[in-house]
């Protein structure tokens, strides 16, 4: 009888200590949010991945200016005049080495090389070749760092863009935004860290599912928030009619208290998560309208950017708001532009693509230089793979189409600790194989997270059982680019 007795006591003590345990618990993280600086230097001490970069970075912020559809190389930046001399001749079978082909070519019996529709022409102290169709980037080309040996596995464009945006071909990985906005945070509480933007050309689009910015296995509040071209830029994030700022105060401090005590029943995270979001929420409704205001933007910004910039979710206007959202301490702003997809009627549709983005995308390296931020933004032009030397289908000088070709492509960089006015990399003479200093996409991904102070094997986040990085088991820093 005093056995059981003496064992429902210590039950009880227990009980009591772990049930005031868990209210201190939860009055400490409800602390923690409402005042983010109380416990600061505690999380920085005890974090497996501090806020606190590895080493000094080059770039506090990125804008990755996605060309989704994957822009031929051979139209843009890899100038190989060899393909307009055997126009309509076979690609030699010792230049293609039985690569793997896409459903559209692969029954294909020829495989006749077309060169380019377009004129280029060399530019800046870099003498860089550039398509006639980049005007505009052709006057910022001792800005930019052109590299012609990007490389990937994946041959179709859903994988291949996930593979970029997530380091896996396979979803639910988290994408490169949230990792550091999980390793670095946002440098201005009244935004997220990480923002998206969509846009659509002419061309023929391929999709952007909310996968390519998902926090995958981190805590949720590391998702990219996206912004639309409506009246309201951040969906749901103003109050509903009737409710004043006030009203929506107190309603958010009884909801932290009911998920407070939710939290301390069931410990999940997510549910911290919930009471952030709800919290970010509410400072973006004033942070928001500001930043996405541009009226306040003198006239030469505008003439500067183009006409489009004044219609709301054109790539002109995305390229603004990213510089605005950059300049307010957004830590990575992630646009996507669609339709760059041209198996057919290449020449036509590839003109009116570059038309749509070329300006801006100068105008946004000019703007950034100007206010004396280029040097702390790091800015990334490019699609998911490349484009075949040979022509899809039957071969028209002014109208044809090229495949999908992971094997050798280019996009271009700026800012951030980027040796600008550089080309790096080089093709063959067909424009088909990588002949000198290749990039792959871990090495991009490292280089990128090097930039930012990150040592892209040290972040890591155990899940289920396994330590993932953005960059899985592989990767190299190309510091053959860095200034």
């Amino acid at each position: 009888m005093e056995k059981e007795q003496l064992e429902h006591g210590l039950n009880q003590n227990r009980r009591k200590f772990l049930s005031k345990l868990s209210l201190g618990v939860g009055s400490l993280a409800l602390g923690s949010l409402l005042i983010p600086d109380l416990f600061k230097r505690k999380q920085e001490e005890d974090a497996l991945f501090s806020a606190i970069p590895h080493f000094a970075p080059k770039a506090k912020r990125v804008i990755y200016l996605f060309q989704n559809g994957a822009p031929s190389q051979l139209e843009t930046f890899d100038y190989k005049p060899l393909l307009n001399e055997r126009m309509g001749q076979e690609l030699p079978a010792s230049i293609r080495m039985g690569q793997r082909l896409t459903g559209m070519t692969a029954g294909q019996t020829a495989f006749p090389l077309v060169g380019s529709y377009y004129k280029f022409n060399q530019y800046g102290e870099s003498r860089a070749w550039i398509s006639e169709i980049f005007p505009y980037t052709a006057k910022v080309v001792d800005d930019i760092c052109i590299i012609k040996s990007m490389h990937t596995e994946a041959i179709n464009h859903d994988p291949a863009l996930t593979f970029f945006q997530t380091g896996a071909q396979v979803g639910n990985r988290p994408s490169m935004g949230a990792w550091l906005s999980y390793g670095l945070g946002s440098e201005n509480n009244n935004l997220p860290a990480f923002c998206v933007l969509l846009s659509r050309g002419k061309g023929n689009g391929q999709g952007v599912y909310s996968k390519l910015w998902t926090n995958g296995f981190l805590d949720s509040v590391h998702q990219g928030v996206q912004f639309s071209a409506s009246e309201d830029p951040v969906l749901y994030l103003g109050d509903p009619k009737g409710m004043s700022r006030e009203d929506r105060r107190k309603m958010l401090d009884k909801l932290s208290e009911l998920n407070s005590l939710n939290y301390e029943s069931y410990g999940d995270p997510e549910i911290q998560a919930k009471i952030q979001q709800y919290e970010m929420a509410f400072r973006m409704q004033t942070a928001v309208p500001e930043v996405t205001d541009i009226s306040s933007e003198p006239d030469s910004i505008i003439k500067m950017y183009g006409p489009d910039c004044l219609i709301p979710g054109t790539y002109a206007a995305n390229c603004l708001l990213a510089r605005k959202l950059s300049e307010n301490g957004v830590r990575f702003v992630q646009l996507y532009h669609q339709g760059w997809d041209q198996h057919g009627n290449l020449p036509n549709e590839m003109r009116g693509q570059a038309k749509d983005v070329d300006q801006a995308s100068a105008a946004l390296i000019t703007d950034l230089k100007q206010r004396g931020l280029l040097d702390e933004t790091l800015v990334i032009w490019g699609g998911e793979f490349g484009r075949t030397n040979y022509c899809q289908g039957t071969i028209k000088v002014d109208n044809y189409g090229r495949d999908h070709h992971p094997r050798a492509f280019s996009i271009w960089m700026a800012g951030g600790g980027v040796k600008p006015g550089i080309v790096y990399g080089e093709t063959d003479e067909f424009g088909y194989n990588i002949v000198e200093n290749p990039v792959h996409i871990h090495d991009f991904q490292a280089t990128i997270l090097h930039l930012m102070g990150i040592d892209h094997e040290k972040m890591t986040y155990k899940h289920l059982g396994r330590r993932y990085r953005l960059t899985d088991v592989h990767g190299h820093v190309v510091k053959d680019i860095l200034v």
